[in-house]
């Protein structure tokens, strides 16, 4: 029998799942009632609003740039992994984490078809663009506002976690991922790192790597008693406890 602590069926890759129980965790975050979804996406229902974090879109764009090649297909799968959450959700309100672009330069440059992409998907919603570290200028000529952070019903969404805030942060940036032990292997996946008070989220971006939870980058930011990693599965979020993660 598979407890809360167990891993199974693990790979690398992400999948959009149908609507299950399995496929969420049903958290409360300073109170406010929110849904961890499997994609990596966060749904505050009594809000109608979807939380989603580090895009990093046009990565291999920004890399080629620079003269190194990477496959050029990230912007695509992650913009088709947010159609799918979107269409399931149906959000009023859509809040992108920062690190939204991987450049500065990302947004202008981005290719029509993708910009329209953006633009249907949003279309009757309001989004509201984080800024990044790596893209702290703000998008151009896309639909909604950018700013440093944004407040909702008590939370609110920054790019970078404080340690002079805490009740009610809900931030990106460390892109938190976790390790547990399954048939004598170690497991590494993406998460959703929370206490109750605090949520990091995992990187939404599909070319995006992860930090683990234990990291001194995390140092101060949890009570680590109530410290929970909402772990993505193949095909379900496994919720384990700070205590039982492998160092």
């Amino acid at each position: 029998m598979l407890r809360n602590e167990d891993m199974t069926g693990m790979t690398a890759r992400r999948l959009a799942p149908t609507e299950t129980l399995e496929t969420m965790a049903e958290i409360a975050l300073s109170g406010v009632a929110a849904v961890c979804d499997l994609t990596g996406a966060m749904y505050l229902p009594d809000h109608r609003t979807l939380v989603v974090s580090d895009l990093h879109l046009e990565k291999g764009a920004a890399f080629a740039r620079r003269g190194q090649l990477l496959p050029p297909y990230d912007t695509l799968a992650t913009l088709r992994l947010l159609e799918n959450v979107v269409n399931r959700y149906q959000p009023a309100t859509i809040i992108s984490l920062g690190d939204n672009f991987h450049d500065r330069v990302g947004s202008a440059l981005m290719p029509l078809v993708f910009r329209e992409m953006i633009h249907g998907l949003v279309a009757g919603r309001e989004i509201v663009w984080i800024n990044g570290n790596h893209d702290p200028d703000g998008t151009t000529a896309l639909p909604g506002v950018s700013m440093d952070e944004f407040s909702l019903a008590g939370l609110t969404f920054r790019h970078e976690p404080s340690l002079a805030h805490g009740k009610g942060e809900v931030a990106g940036h460390l892109h938190p991922s976790a390790t547990v032990r399954r048939r004598e292997k170690s497991v590494r996946r993406p998460c959703f790192a929370t206490d109750g008070l605090r949520m990091v989220m995992p990187s939404f971006g599909v070319t995006t790597g992860g930090l683990d939870l234990r990291h001194k980058a995390f140092t101060g930011l949890f009570a680590r008693t109530d410290l929970i990693a909402h772990l993505l599965g193949r095909d379900r979020i496994y919720s384990v406890r700070y205590g039982n993660l492998l160092g």
